[in-house]
């Protein structure tokens, strides 16, 4: 039996860090495709409100720190209580404490496990906790899309950010092990990794000189965009995406070809 494909505009999409950012970008990418969306925030109340209130039929900000399994439950509970329905689409953006700043990175001979933890809490187990509770009502409903967010340093590690990328790695690892064990109930996990993106918070630290660097050195002459990289997120949530799972789709302007 054919699982059921749902259109861009018959989906309820969480996006975690979805108020700022690259977050912001992938929330507004399918607010204006006609889904509904959850605004996942921490600390940006002020802007999760604000983006929700531009959508006020479509979208809707829920507070919860994802490393928490209690919160991100009572998070998944309201937003079905608010739209309807379960949750079909999880986006797995959210970043804990990191900012891309290489001058101020921990380097080898000093970085802690406490460091990489923060991160794997973060990029691993904040992911965990999404799936994990997405996953009764995808399966009720044998149709659920689950896009990691990755990154471009698996493959060219031009700054050594150690913390950053292990636990991205292990992100990409849980992307493909469990588009294994979910795609029987028609669930498709993929991953979407940019470059550099000009600019977010998280980049608001780095240096003109990198972003002119990374852009001489793409086929496109330019940085990647926020909204460039979300128009591939939605596209993984999209029908046009019903037989790719398991894969990791770098979008940084032809930067790493591989």
């Amino acid at each position: 039996m054919t699982n059921p494909v749902l259109a861009l505009n018959e989906q309820i999409v969480l996006v975690t860090g979805g108020a700022r950012g690259l977050g912001a970008a992938i929330s507004r990418a399918f607010l204006s495709q006609g889904a509904k969306v959850v605004i996942n925030y921490y600390q940006s109340k002020d802007l999760a409100q604000q983006l929700a209130g531009e959508y006020p039929d479509n979208a809707v900000a829920i507070k919860a720190d994802i490393r928490d399994r209690a919160q991100v439950d009572e998070m998944f509970a309201q937003a079905a209580q608010h739209f309807g329905t379960p949750v079909t689409t999880v986006v797995n953006n959210a970043l804990v404490d990191f900012a891309f700043n290489g001058d101020a990175r921990s380097h080898a001979d000093v970085i802690s496990y406490e460091e990489l933890a923060a991160q794997f809490s973060g990029s691993i187990q904040g992911p965990l906790n999404i799936i994990q509770a997405a996953l009764p009502g995808m399966k009720d409903a044998s149709f659920g899309r689950v896009i990691n967010i990755g990154t471009n340093l698996f493959q060219n590690p031009v700054v050594p950010y150690h913390d950053y990328t292990a636990s991205k790695a292990a992100l990409l690892s849980l992307t493909r092990t469990f588009a294994g064990d979910l795609g029987p109930a028609g669930i498709t996990v993929n991953m979407v990794s940019g470059g550099l993106l000009r600019t977010t918070d998280a980049s608001a630290a780095t240096p003109e000189e990198v972003f002119d660097a990374i852009a001489a050195g793409t086929p496109l002459g330019a940085v990647t965009t926020p909204e460039q990289l979300a128009d591939t997120v939605v596209f993984f949530a999209s029908p046009w995406a019903r037989g790719v799972t398991g894969q990791n789709l770098i979008v940084d302007g032809g930067l790493v070809r591989d």
